[in-house]
């Protein structure tokens, strides 16, 4: 049986019902409808009641096990993970939007498992429809040999589009800077009630950009501009199409160890500078596998940019940076973490050649963090103290680098 199942009837039915149902709006998941089971002893059972039908696909991806759906594009409002999964040999699942007209649902499989059969049936009165996908174990060696990620025309995910807020100015130019919001789309980030980090610091990078944009100092460009997913290798990708001076990750994540609280800006090393940090980097590089990316041959990759000389000299520009926009938010007022200049293995901090930092804005398991990020009053404060911060380490950045060309 083929790894990747298409939704050829429901197209069908989309097509003949186009005159009586306006099929253009998202679909809806049902969430009494919805629910992943056990069923018999290597069985599981996947049910999506949805408002509509839509086209969708499925296919595996190892290292580790998951199966991931495509859908062009589901609403996935109200469905809740803890009434989803009701299975003990899914171990985790993600649901939400992926890039622009396409959501993703991952099951995060405890053990090897493959689709047995597949059936989507249509309301053809409704519209409504019904997705039940029986799963079953299968061997190790069966599941290495059909999982990938399927590469077909029309269904292709696009890559998210770089624009420049403003272009280069002749002479000395203005310090380009890349900012990006981290999560988005099916990657919420760390959650509080009804916040997540994703829209939390989208919001704040929109707001930190027009700030440096004010200073008339700066350029600006984004890995995202909306709910939208981008993996950790394309931030780094789109960092250098962009021709980005500096690279700024933000993020407020929630972390239980050492009660962590207060802003902190952390640099790339092979090793943490502490657990938590480690740990919050594991939480960070997560991401992409949440996410359902195929991480197949990535290490190859990492391991290429590591070995760029360029990072001898970059990485003591990104420590200069760090320290300079810690200054720069405590004159603020902060608050800023006991230890706020930290370190750790972060994915998105290694382009070799751009510095780069990522900046905790504080923890949303911190109910004092978690005000301070939810008011605009103190996010503005911030965004002048990492402008700032900015604006000072340029200045000395470019005495140290005419020093070292004389």
């Amino acid at each position: 049986m083929s790894r990747i199942f298409y939704a050829l009837a429901l197209i069908w039915a989309l097509t003949g019902a186009a005159v009586a149902q306006d099929f253009s709006a998202l679909a809806r998941a049902l969430p009494d409808q919805s629910r992943i089971v056990d069923e018999g002893n290597t069985g599981v059972r996947v049910e999506l009641g949805l408002s509509q039908g839509v086209p969708y696909r499925v296919f595996t991806l190892r290292d580790p096990y998951r199966m991931v759906l495509d859908f062009q594009e589901v609403d996935w409002s109200g469905l809740k993970r803890e009434a989803f999964l009701q299975s003990s040999r899914i171990s985790g699942v993600q649901f939400g939007a992926y890039v622009p007209g396409w959501s993703r649902l991952v099951l995060e499989l405890g053990a090897p498992l493959a689709v047995e059969t597949a059936d989507l049936r249509v309301d053809q009165a409704t519209g409504a429809a019904h997705l039940s996908l029986h799963l079953k174990g299968i061997d190790f060696d069966s599941f290495a040999a059909s999982a990938g990620a399927p590469r077909q025309p029309g269904w292709d995910l696009p890559e998210p589009a770089v624009t420049l807020a403003v272009p280069r100015r002749a002479g000395e130019h203005a310090l380009r800077v890349m900012l990006d919001p981290g999560h988005g789309g099916i990657d919420p980030g760390a959650e509080v009630a009804d916040a997540n980090e994703k829209t939390l610091m989208l919001t704040f990078a929109r707001e930190l950009r027009e700030a440096l944009l004010r200073s008339g100092d700066f350029e600006v460009v984004m890995t995202r501009v909306d709910d939208q997913f981008v993996s950790l290798e394309r931030r780094i990708a789109l960092a250098h199409r962009a021709g980005a001076d500096v690279f700024i990750s933000l993020h407020a994540d929630s972390l239980s160890e050492g009660l962590a609280h207060g802003a902190v800006v952390y640099t790339l090393s092979d090793e943490a500078s502490d657990v938590a940090s480690q740990k919050l980097a594991e939480r960070h590089d997560r991401g992409d596998l949440i996410a359902g990316i195929d991480l197949s041959g990535a290490d190859d990759q990492v391991a290429d940019v590591l070995l760029d000389l360029a990072r001898q000299e970059t990485k003591p520009r990104s420590n200069a940076m760090a320290r300079s926009l810690v200054d720069g938010m405590s004159q603020q007022g902060g608050p800023m973490n006991r230890r706020p200049l930290r370190s750790a293995s972060f994915s998105v901090l290694k382009a070799a050649d751009i510095p780069s930092v990522l900046v905790e804005l504080g923890f949303l398991s911190s109910p004092r963090d978690f005000k301070n990020i939810s008011d605009p009053e103190w996010r503005a404060s911030m965004a002048r103290g990492l402008v700032q911060g900015l604006e000072n380490w340029r200045q000395d950045d470019l005495v140290k680098r005419s020093l070292i060309g004389q």
